[in-house]
């Protein structure tokens, strides 16, 4: 799961699959104890921590370089595709922000998709949902992510 997510990270991306590793377990650790409710269950929660390490690290390095103009993200970018960089990270969370205002639960199939990389039989799983449903959500999610981005980075 850390590989897959660093592997649409820039190529000079200083965290490695293992650091990102210990970073999650640190964090999930660090919550205290938490009753899991199967397998998906536990790669959601990593999943939300994992996209969490990775935006702060996007910030962290963005801040470094001191602004610079945003940058055109396709959705594509967003899948895993391509290579992301910081400032696209940063869209994709911001995109994904507006999307769970919008529909929290189209925003959390989005994450598990992207950031746990779960299949969408396991995704309906730990949603307690149908994959019908999770395929209309994923419908929606995309569009309206590809509008945002048409929007904002058109």
């Amino acid at each position: 799961m850390a590989a897959r997510a660093l592997s649409s990270e820039r190529s000079d991306h200083t965290l490695q699959p293992t650091a990102l590793i210990h970073e999650v377990y640190l964090r999930l650790q660090g919550a205290g104890q938490l009753d899991w409710n199967g397998r998906t269950h536990f790669f959601a929660v990593a999943a939300k921590t994992m996209r969490q390490i990775l935006i702060d690290h996007a910030r962290a390095h963005r801040a470094e370089r001191r602004g610079g103009d945003r940058v055109r993200v396709p959705l594509e970018a967003a899948e895993g595709s391509l290579r992301c960089s910081c400032d696209d990270l940063l869209a994709i969370d911001e995109a994904l922000a507006q999307l769970e205002r919008a529909d929290p639960r189209a925003a959390r199939v989005a994450e598990l998709w992207f950031f746990a990389g779960l299949e969408q039989k396991e995704i309906a799983e730990e949603l307690g949902i149908s994959v019908i449903t999770v395929k209309r959500d994923w419908k929606f999610a995309r569009a309206l992510l590809a509008c945002y981005f048409k929007s904002t980075h058109g």
